[in-house]
This record gives C-alpha cells, sequence and structure tokens, in this order.
C-alpha cells in the first residue's frame, strides 16, 4: 500500500513512517503541513492519506479543512484523520460530506499496533472507521434524541460496532449471532433513524452521528 502521511509531530511522523514501513507499505511523502498535499497527492497517488486534525499554522483545524477539501476534489481518495482528543464536530462536518473511504481514529490507538494496522487496511480497502471513543461520545449526546430513544440495547450495540467500520460478519462473530440476526437489527437501526438508502454507503456512520451537527455546538476538544 502506498500511504502519504500529513503530520506536524516529527516524533509521531517519524513513527508512523516506521511503523508503516516495518509492516511492508510504501510511504510517499511524509509531510509537516498541508501546504504541499495536494501536490504531493497528484504526484504520488497514494492508497490512503493520513492526516493530523491540527496543522500548522494555527494547529487549529487545517488538517480537517485539507481532508475536506481533498475529499471534494478527489472523491475516490482514502483518508485517515488523526485527532489528539474526541473533537466532535469535525468527526461530524468530515462524515456529512459524500466520498470514499474515510477513517477518523484518536492518536492512542497508533500505540495498538495490530489493531492501527488493520484499521489503515479497512480503510485503504473501502471501509469506513470511527473511533470506538468518538462513538460512546456521540451516542451518549443523542441519548436525548427520539430516533436514538427508540434503539434497543441490542440495536445500540451493533450501531457502535457498525461505525467502527465492522462487517456484518465480523458483528455476527463477536457478538455470537447469526448475520441474518445482525442484518435484521441494522435494518432497524436505519429505520428508526430515518436514515434512507442510497449508494455510498455512509449511513452505516451516518447512523452513528444522527442530529449530531445541527444540535451538538462547536467545541474545541478536551483532554480525556
Amino acid at each position: 500500500m502506498r500511504v502519504l502521511i500529513c503530520e506536524d509531530s516529527v516524533l509521531l511522523r517519524e513513527g508512523l513512517v516506521r511503523l508503516l514501513e516495518d509492516a511492508g507499505h510504501e510511504v510517499v511523502a511524509a509531510l509537516a503541513d498541508a501546504r504541499e498535499l495536494d501536490a504531493a497527492v497528484d504526484a504520488h497517488a497514494p492508497d490512503l492519506c493520513v492526516l493530523d486534525v491540527r496543522l500548522p499554522p494555527t494547529w487549529t483545524d487545517e488538517g480537517v479543512r485539507a481532508a475536506v477539501a481533498l475529499r471534494s476534489r478527489r472523491p475516490d481518495q482514502p483518508v485517515l484523520v488523526l485527532s489528539q482528543y474526541v473533537e466532535e464536530r469535525y468527526a461530524s462536518e468530515l462524515f456529512s460530506a459524500q466520498g470514499a473511504a474515510l477513517g477518523y481514529l484518536l492518536k492512542d490507538r497508533v500505540v495498538d499496533v495490530a489493531d492501527f494496522l488493520d484499521a489503515v487496511r479497512r480503510i485503504a480497502e473501502g471501509a469506513t472507521v470511527l473511533d470506538p471513543e468518538v462513538v460512546a461520545q456521540l451516542l451518549s449526546r443523542r441519548a436525548r434524541d427520539d430516533r436514538l430513544s427508540s434503539l434497543t440495547d441490542r440495536e445500540r450495540t451493533v450501531l457502535a460496532l457498525v461505525a467502527e467500520g465492522r462487517s456484518n460478519q465480523a458483528i455476527a462473530a463477536l457478538l455470537v449471532l447469526s448475520e441474518a440476526s445482525v442484518e435484521k437489527n441494522i435494518t432497524a437501526i436505519f429505520t428508526k433513524l430515518g436514515l434512507e438508502r442510497d449508494e455510498s454507503g455512509n449511513r452505516r456512520v451516518l447512523a452513528a452521528l444522527a442530529h449530531h451537527q445541527s444540535s451538538v455546538p462547536p467545541t474545541t476538544g478536551a483532554p480525556r
């Protein structure tokens, strides 16, 4: 896999390069900011772009804005966004746009090398992966919403796994259910949340982000 990294921290950037190369991937570019991102993507055609949410010069939302712009310009480009903290408005902004495979993970996940590499692989292959902690916070915020409150405990569990990018087969194995039962739960979730069938497949993640953008005020995130 050909990977482009955009991360301002030298330590994390070099760590990601080493981790990915040791796993057999090729890092085609490792950038400290987003100024050369478009040119690097055009030059190297990476299979996956990994971007930090906060990049120079202001270290606020340069990375997420670059990711949104990249997805707009190249809808088929898989992107993984890394964040230090749970920044819900950024997750909502990223996943509200149509586009190719997308991941939003906390940087802590890099420490679990096997899981991180698995997420990288799944995103590059077309999956949408949302950090479990982000899912938990969003679902907690949505508990007062009538549509989410109508979900059963089983449906909430399935929904969290769906938003992590798990396939129906993987969910069935984790919960010791039949795939038919998982499919039935997912269909019920989509129905209760009013998510109509689309061609992008993003409704599996939009289910976890229901009403988020319209009802959660902007935040800058806080340490966990």
